[in-house]
């Protein structure tokens, strides 16, 4: 089957599950939908088939195919993989229903865009293991901005004390705060792990093409250990940690995502 069908259908379905969840929490008159084994369903199938897309697109005789766009979307899957095995133990309706049309939107943007090339070819030892590392890392520290991104929209709506609708599906925003750091303390572990890694394996992460990605990610290191030891300490939570969640998310995708796209759409380079 044509990579083109599988994106369309795995696009469909992403799409697909995020209305199941909506009509879900729709038809619970506002309270907190319940996972439905059809959801899992066809999110895991959704999950899959851009899986194979994935290894299709990325796998070349030459190396691997690391094009701005199918990185996205290789992040995209990564965060898809992770909230359904995370809803699955622990639900997490809302953001499901944010990062779902992400992943879509990811697949979609490979699939328009991603015919083009940028190969790594032999890698060096262990390099594999860093952007394996950083990645993964990537994608929970997305996730973690997108729960600080509901809840900001919580605690603005408790501050105003004229919830919306919305509300009602949200967990408690207590609940909420420990998934985030949660959420923070593991993507800021692998990062770590993954920054150790370049330094280790990398010949030079202060060369030309790569001192924007390395000054980015530590800065973006500094400000998520920041948060973390200033929640352990003295107790920082709502506004303040999602204001750094936020932060430090957007000088990771600055540093990672703008200088890919800076090296291979403008300057066509890998």
């Amino acid at each position: 089957m044509s990579s083109a069908v599988l994106s369309l259908a795995a696009i469909v379905l992403y799409l697909l599950a995020a209305g199941v969840l909506a009509l879900d929490a729709r038809a619970g008159g506002g309270t907190r939908p319940t996972v439905s084994g059809m959801h899992v369903v066809i999110t895991a199938a959704a999950v899959l088939i851009h899986g194979i897309v994935l290894y299709q697109a990325m796998l070349t005789p030459q190396g691997l195919n690391v094009s701005v766009f199918i990185t996205a979307s290789l992040v995209g899957w990564m965060v898809a993989l992770f909230a359904l095995i995370a809803n699955i133990a622990r639900p997490m309706y809302m953001l499901l229903l944010g990062l779902l049309p992400l992943a879509a939107i990811s697949l979609a943007l490979e699939w328009l865009f991603g015919r083009g090339h940028a190969v790594t070819g032999q890698m060096p030892r262990g390099v594999d293991l860093h952007i394996a590392l950083s990645l993964v890392a990537y994608s929970l520290l997305m996730i973690a901005a997108f729960q600080a991104v509901l809840i900001a929209v919580a605690d603005r709506q408790l501050r105003r004390k004229r919830p919306i609708r919305i509300m009602r599906v949200l967990p408690p925003l207590a609940t909420m705060e420990v998934l985030l750091f949660q959420l923070l303390n593991v993507g800021l572990f692998l990062l770590t792990l993954g920054l150790l890694s370049g330094f280790m394996f990398v010949d030079n992460l202060f060369a030309q093409h790569l001192v924007h990605k390395t000054v980015l990610s530590m800065l973006a290191w500094l400000v998520f250990a920041v948060l973390i030891w200033g929640r352990y300490l003295r107790g920082w939570r709502g506004r303040t940690a999602v204001r750094y969640t936020l932060a430090g998310f957007l000088l990771l995708a600055v540093g990672f995502f703008g200088s890919e796209v800076v090296l291979q759409l403008i300057l066509k380079r890998v």
